[in-house]
């Protein structure tokens, strides 16, 4: 034997229907967001970090190189190409002395990357900064600059 329809039924399955999607429509806002911080700029930014060692490495390895073939009256330079971006975004590429440690900083906001540049910091300092766009260019002059 089947019940008869009330009015009360239309309105029940009408918010039965609006709790289920409001729900859904919630679920659906959250993952948006956090889909675009777990799977796009996490990945990105642990890319961006190795990107800087990388590029602080070389850096790094090229003065010590300059260093170590520096003539004792004379001067020398190399130039050299970094890349112009890391994972979309501008770095800044800085050479710092403190005391008799040398390091090469690469940054982008709220990444960074400190690279230790090996025993020449007591003897030949070397500071300045670049980025990556073009060419760059690391000078040495006996005299000094």
């Amino acid at each position: 034997m089947t019940r008869p329809h009330t009015s009360d039924d239309g309105v029940t399955n009408l918010m039965e229907y609006l709790t289920f999607s409001g729900v859904l429509l919630i679920l659906l806002v959250v993952v948006m967001i956090t889909v675009n911080a777990v799977f796009m700029e996490g990945p990105a930014d642990t890319l961006q970090y190795h990107a800087f060692v990388d590029i602080g490495n070389g850096i790094s390895t090229r003065i010590v190189d300059m260093y170590v073939i520096a003539p004792a009256n004379g001067s020398i330079s190399t130039r050299f190409d970094i890349p112009d971006d890391v994972a979309g975004r501008d770095y800044l590429v800085e050479a710092t002395l403190s005391g008799s440690d040398q390091q090469i900083l690469v940054s982008s906001g709220d990444i960074r990357s400190r690279i230790s540049v090996a025993g020449i910091g007591a003897t030949m300092g070397v500071t300045g900064n670049t980025t990556g766009a073009g060419w760059n260019i690391i000078e040495y002059d006996w005299k000094g600059f």
